[in-house]
């Protein structure tokens, strides 16, 4: 159960690490051209030079990365609430009881990471010719899962 309980305490400080990387840097769309162009949610980097997203997109697409950004940083902020409650769950908790609070921050980290990575795929991604997906974007989807993954283990895990 030690071992359990270790490995998904890792896999969690993976997700929280995938997440602040994920939405810290400006690699979410990439220019399949010249590879010298990047899109994130914060900055355009074009050849070394970056400025702010909002001077590249349309004035009407600004709510919607205002959004994403929102919804990006609520993730980050309850990733580390649970990761923060499990530490103090797995030293207060009696034995056999769940780990139902982690489990739930976890839960909601996931709403949150779906609604950002949900809004910028449909207003962002897919509308930009000639760009393809970058690794925060695949990063992104990958806490996506693994934070799905986490919350259900954390809510079924017993401490013993």
């Amino acid at each position: 159960m030690l071992v359990i309980l270790a490995a998904v305490f890792v896999v969690h400080i993976a997700v929280t690490t995938m997440l602040f990387v994920a939405t810290i840097s400006n690699v979410w769309l990439k220019d399949s051209l010249t590879g010298t162009t990047s899109l994130g949610i914060w900055q355009v980097c074009i050849s070394g030079t970056c400025s702010s997203i909002f001077d590249q997109i349309q004035q009407d697409n600004h709510p919607s990365m205002r959004a994403v950004e929102a919804f990006m940083i609520l993730a980050i902020i309850f990733c580390c609430i649970a990761l923060m409650s499990f530490v103090g769950q797995l030293f207060t908790l009696e034995k056999g009881c769940r780990f139902y609070i982690t489990g739930a921050m976890m839960l909601i980290c996931f709403i949150c990471i779906l609604c950002g990575v949900s809004i910028y795929t449909a207003r962002f991604a897919n509308s930009t010719a000639g760009f393809y997906h970058a690794y925060c974007f695949i990063l992104t989807w990958i806490c996506f899962c693994l934070s799905f993954i986490l919350g259900i283990l954390y809510m079924v895990l017993r401490k013993k």
